[in-house]
């Protein structure tokens, strides 16, 4: 296991860069993880944590060709790289060791 593990927000990024397929930029990451998490996050947020991701090797970014609607401004992509996958179900394998056995003592807490 690695000794540098992923925040929460970590894991939303890279997953909602998997559910979009792949090659995506900052706006359709943050529109899918407000989606399926029902909570507002921001675009800063957002693309802080994604120069994180890169700087640890776990996504990979390139500039597109300049884009008219943009003002001739390039986009910047990302993708999920392999490294990131595997950090991604060790992250997910170390939360679900601390949960194992939990379920029958928190019945009936609300």
């Amino acid at each position: 296991m690695s000794h540098q593990g992923l925040g929460d927000f970590e894991q939303m990024v890279l997953l909602a860069i998997l559910h979009l397929r792949g090659e995506v930029y900052g706006v359709p990451i943050v529109d899918e993880i407000e989606r399926r998490t029902e909570r507002s996050v921001s675009r800063a947020a957002v693309y802080i944590t994604l120069r994180r991701l890169e700087e640890k090797g776990l996504v990979s970014s390139w500039m597109s060709e300049p884009i008219p609607e943009r003002g001739g401004k390039p986009r910047r992509y990302v993708r999920v790289e392999p490294r990131g996958v595997v950090m991604l179900r060790e992250s997910r394998e170390a939360v679900d060791r601390m949960w194992r056995g939990l379920d029958p003592r928190l019945e009936g807490i609300r």
